[in-house]
């Protein structure tokens, strides 16, 4: 994962910049392209940065508090494993006055994703050493951070006014930040502005395409054209088909993954359909962006066609879509530019372009979010007030009756980037509405709705919010906080009303103050568990605050628990169009936490996965469904491997990350079938180009996926359906050591 970014291909973009400063009249001399500078910073030697005297000599000069922590967390600095002869050495890249090089872990690289958004862990002395270089021997006059995202802004010290004893400020000072970040993420952008200062160029998000089909659906879909002729010609045929299809159904996995399974024939057949087109419909990213680089023609049609046929969406006057984006490039490059000379770098939105969120084009401009206390937004209400009805219709079908306790996952992010689409859920289900100040966007109270005009009773709703949303959002908190305790105070029964005469009106939950994540994967990742008991009480211990409408928190991991205890439905809602359950290990750690810590108290609730990524048109799918569809329209199609393929290195990485997700599923639920690691292993290991690719661009990328492949076996999750997969698995341990 070395240099990795959201969405970014970080090699081929830091080449781009290169390019860029060099036609600007900066010194940049050399000329590499972006597998010669993985290999130079991965496998190049180790140079000599800051000796030991030179850094002990620095970090006398920093604020005491900031010492303490550190030595408390680590230790003599001559301790650390990246000092060498008396020096802290790095690998890097100089390239003229340009220096390139790989943000240093900040603690123990095999807990990097969970140290990640750890506020109270300081950094270990190579990263401070790192710093320290930088300001005080390179003297450098501003800093590119690639990507989203990195470690410098979550580390410890205050959330926003950063004082002098703050990591952040300790490390970098005043010098500036230039901080490419893909667009669609608000919420993060908003923290690098908040704690290192810096200057936030938004860039495209990969293009989509249509997932398409491939393999047994493609097969089936042929079969189903067969099924559809004969229907009209010969009746006897038209059965014969339809059962050949309902078994190929059952034989590929599919029958089941659509719920089908069991059905009456017909239903069945219905279903199989509806779940292939799907499938085939799916938007996927076709490669990775670079940036300072337009799509071409073809995939900026990808990008551009979803939503301009967007029902509802209107292209704004002016420019047209495509225009905009092949504008994009120029314009990245050219707010990268503005910033670094100490110009004016115009603002501009954050947002997702392919939810139809024409404005934020063209990209290359600095990024801001929405104010936090317009959220819900009017159009968000009515989104995520359809939503909720959605929601609540799907449990009664399958579960013959209204849902009366729902715990919703909300995340900073996306509660920025749709103007609280999820939040508004929240308060649709307890029959509440937000009110909003007539001069201004920003909502001012609620109103507590009548059963009448609801139609359904209302539903007892915990919150589980994360770290991000904590920080962005306390006006909200109080306000859920108030909304729930003015339901509970309603002189309604209990059938229609389940918060009705409760007391204790605790509904948000989530991580200690100052503490990010849930840091599951990061465990899964090093075998650190033996009995998936053990994550689901990690998760418990990830979610052991209370947040009330004070904006006061109080450790109440019972209360939390019993929440999960009396769950009967979990609600994850996903709104970004080319995203899905195994693009990041978030939703895992997240909706299989849950899932996790449910069974551990002997809950059963239905696990709802809400794709929001056409508002107008919310899908409600079985968190199984969701993972089924992700690994066949996107992680195991050769049409989304071959994308990543054109991105060397840092595809490969991608194609990696699809399959840690895929286990972590695996790790915490029972969603996950034996048979679905047979569709990542023929997608990749299995297929001789792909195999070739993996080891030739990434060796340790290929390692990691042999022995995610071999730990899913030996845990017993796959079982394999391939007499070779051991022999393929062996020699490609073999070739990448």
């Amino acid at each position: 994962r070395t240099g990795y970014a959201v969405g970014l291909d970080t090699p081929a973009s830091a080449v781009a910049i290169c390019e860029t400063l060099r036609a600007a009249g900066y010194d940049v001399a050399g000329d590499l392209d972006a597998q010669s500078l993985i290999a130079a910073l991965e496998e190049g030697p180790l140079e000599a940065a800051l000796t030991l005297t030179e850094y002990e000599a620095a970090l006398a000069s920093t604020p005491p508090e900031f010492r303490q922590a550190l030595f408390a967390a680590w230790g003599d600095a001559a301790d650390d494993r990246d000092l060498v002869d008396g020096a802290f050495r790095l690998r890097f890249a100089r390239l003229g006055k340009l220096i390139i090089a790989i943000q240093p872990d900040r603690g123990d690289a095999l807990s990097r994703k969970g140290d990640y958004h750890n506020l109270n862990l300081p950094p270990r002395h190579a990263y401070v050493a790192f710093y320290f270089w930088l300001a005080n021997t390179e003297r450098v006059d501003a800093v590119i951070q690639l990507g989203a995202h990195g470690t410098l802004e979550w580390l410890p010290g205050k959330a926003v006014a950063l004082s002098e004893s703050c990591a952040p400020e300790v490390l970098l000072g005043a010098t500036p930040v230039v901080y490419p970040f893909i667009v669609n993420n608000p919420g993060e952008a908003a923290q690098a502005k908040r704690r290192i200062g810096a200057v936030t160029i938004g860039h495209l998000t990969p293009p989509l395409m249509a997932a398409g089909s491939h393999g047994a659906a493609l097969e089936l879909e042929g079969l189903y054209d067969e099924f559809a002729e004969a229907q009209a010609l010969d009746p006897s045929r038209a059965r014969l088909i339809a059962a050949l299809i309902l078994d190929r159904g059952r034989e590929t996995g599919l029958l089941k993954e659509c719920a089908a399974d069991g059905k009456p024939p017909d239903e069945a057949l219905v279903a199989l359909d509806a779940w292939l087109c799907d499938l085939k419909d799916m938007r996927v990213g076709d490669g990775l962006h670079v940036f300072g680089r337009s799509p071409e023609s073809a995939d900026g049609f990808a990008l551009a066609a979803p939503v301009g046929e967007r029902p509802g969406v209107r292209v704004p006057e002016g420019e047209g879509l495509s225009e905009r984006v092949a504008a994009s490039g120029a314009a990245e490059s050219l707010g990268l530019l503005r910033a670094l000379g100490g110009r004016f770098a115009p603002p501009g939105p954050a947002g997702a372009p392919a939810r139809g969120r024409l404005d934020v084009l063209p990209t290359g401009r600095n990024l801001y979010a929405i104010d936090p206390r317009s959220a819900p937004t009017r159009n968000a209400w009515e989104i995520g007030r359809r939503a909720a009805e959605e929601i609540c219709k799907r449990y009664a079908q399958d579960h013959g009756d209204w849902p009366k306790r729902v715990v919703l996952d909300l995340w900073g992010s996306a509660t920025m980037r749709t103007g609280g689409d999820d939040l508004a859920q929240a308060f649709a289900l307890i029959g509440c509405r937000p009110t909003w100040d007539a001069a201004s966007t920003r909502v001012s109270g609620f109103e507590v709705l009548p059963l009448a005009m609801l139609g359904r009773p209302r539903v007892d709703v915990t919150l589980r919010i994360s770290g991000l949303f904590r920080d962005v959002f306390p006006a909200q908190i109080a306000l859920f906080a108030a909304a729930v305790r003015a339901v509970a105070a309603l002189e309604e029964s209990r059938d229609d009303n389940p918060l009705a005469g409760l007391e204790d009106a605790a509904r948000i939950f989530g991580a200690a103050p100052g503490a990010y994540g849930v840091g599951l994967g990061t465990r899964i990742a090093r075998g650190d568990w033996t009995k998936r008991s053990e994550l689901a009480e990690a998760y418990l211990a990830a979610t052991s605050h209370a947040y009330d409408g004070d904006g006061d928190a109080h450790e109440a991991p019972g209360a939390f628990r019993s929440r999960v205890a009396g769950a009967e439905v979990f609600v994850h809602v996903q709104d970004l169009p080319g995203q899905d359950a195994l693009d990041a290990d978030a939703f895992a750690e997240h909706e299989g936490g849950f899932a996790a810590a449910a069974a551990e108290t002997g809950a059963t609730p239905a696990l709802y996965h809400l794709d929001s990524t056409a508002p107008d048109i919310p899908k409600i799918r079985s968190l199984a469904q969701e993972i089924a569809r992700a690994l066949r329209g996107r992680a195991a199609n050769p049409r989304w491997i071959s994308g990543q393929m054109r991105h060397g290195h840092r595809g490969a990485a991608e194609i990696a990350q699809s399959l840690d997700n895929l286990y972590c599923f695996a790790a915490l639920t029972d969603a996950v079938e034996s048979g679905q690691f047979d569709l990542m292993f023929d997608a990749t290991f299995g297929d001789d180009v792909v195999r070739a690719f993996l080891l030739g661009a990434n060796r340790q990328a290929a390692c990691h996926m042999a022995n995610i492949f071999d730990e899913a076996a030996r845990r017993g999750f796959w079982l394999s359906r391939r007499n070779s997969s051991a022999r393929i698995l062996a020699s490609v341990l073999q070739e990448a050591a």
